[in-house]
């Protein structure tokens, strides 16, 4: 199984190549979590844009939303993963609105990363958020309708990601393996020797 493993994630290095691998999706969905994962596996350093955010703002994304409001969150977001697009390969973990700024998204296609949707069921994200006060859009009189209501919105959206991989209730390193595979399953670049 290990071999298994090694060879796939070998292979989703060599399709990777010197890009980056860029993780969207809503809330919930693991991008941070199944990111350093597969970090792990391809060798490469993680970065998650809202701890890069945090750092560079000295601020926490709740304290930048109700200070600045989404709109210049949003700005700066877009600055941070502009920097973050110069060098790779790395796995980089976007905040679950990041993909919507039609910019941003630009920004990810033209530096040749690829682009990950992890894409869960609305009881699987409320699953995993109503556990945390820490998601300033959910600070709503009705947030699973509100996390619903952003599905309806973004899910169009996400899917121009180059590759969608459910995100369900299994191991970690099992969804970890499953974005590997999508990654190495794509044949438009050779192996690297």
């Amino acid at each position: 199984m290990t071999e298994t493993l090694t060879s796939v994630a070998e292979q989703a290095r060599a399709v990777l190549g010197r890009r980056n691998l860029v993780f969207v999706g809503l809330m919930g969905a693991g991008k941070s979590v199944i990111g350093k994962l597969v970090a792990q596996s391809l060798s490469i350093p993680f970065v998650d844009t809202d701890a890069e955010i945090e750092k560079v703002s000295r601020m926490t994304i709740p304290e930048l939303f109700s200070s600045y409001g989404e709109t210049e969150f949003r700005a700066l977001e877009t600055r941070v993963i502009e920097r973050l697009m110069r060098n790779g390969p790395k796995v980089i973990s976007t905040g679950g609105g990041a993909f919507i700024n039609e910019n941003t998204r630009k920004q990810i296609r033209a530096s040749g990363a690829i682009s990950v949707w992890l894409k869960a069921d609305l009881d699987i994200l409320w699953e995993r958020v109503s556990k945390r006060d820490n998601r300033p859009l959910l600070k709503t009189e009705n947030p699973r309708q509100t996390l619903e209501n952003l599905m309806i919105q973004r899910y169009p959206i996400y899917a121009e990601a180059d590759l969608t991989v459910p995100s369900i209730n299994v191991r970690k390193d099992v969804m970890a393996n499953s974005v590997l595979l999508a990654v190495a399953d794509m044949h438009h670049e050779s192996r690297l020797s």
